[in-house]
């Protein structure tokens, strides 16, 4: 299992919206970037992520997971944006602020404290587990 980071503007598609989507999930539409694709392209169904409120909040918010592999964006004209589909998990009890993030020594190469602006990207195992412990999860829980 990989883990990994998804940023949404919480006015736009919030992580109350991903907890209503329930177990039929959503997808992750709407990114033009290509590093954040081609990571995308590098998901399997059962890896987990975080939910990170970007702009309003700036703070992990929730854990989902990965329901569907790369597939084409149905929001896109040209067939080279793809998507996953993830579903709502958990609630991070404390949200972690991306304040505490970068406060915090064990996550100074996390990518999110390197390259804030990157919408999807990679989290360490370890990154994970100790993001997980700062908002109040067990991180064996939250990893399934």
């Amino acid at each position: 299992m990989r883990y990994w980071l998804f940023k949404s503007e919480p006015f736009k598609w919030s992580w109350d919206h991903q907890k209503k989507a329930g177990d039929k999930g959503q997808e992750w539409d709407g990114v033009r970037n290509y590093q954040a694709r081609n990571f995308m392209r590098e998901m399997a169904i059962g890896d987990r992520g975080f939910f990170y409120h970007s702009n309003e909040g700036k703070a992990v918010v929730g854990i989902v997971e990965v329901i569907a592999t790369v597939h084409p964006d149905s929001t896109a004209d040209d067939p080279k944006w793809e998507c996953v589909d993830l579903k709502a998990l958990m609630d991070v009890p404390q949200p972690v602020t991306l304040d505490q993030i970068k406060a915090e020594p064990a996550l100074k190469d996390m990518v999110l404290v390197n390259n804030s602006r990157l919408s999807v990207q990679p989290v360490a195992e370890a990154e994970f587990a100790r993001v997980c412990e700062m908002g109040g999860l067990d991180p064996k829980a939250a990893a399934g």
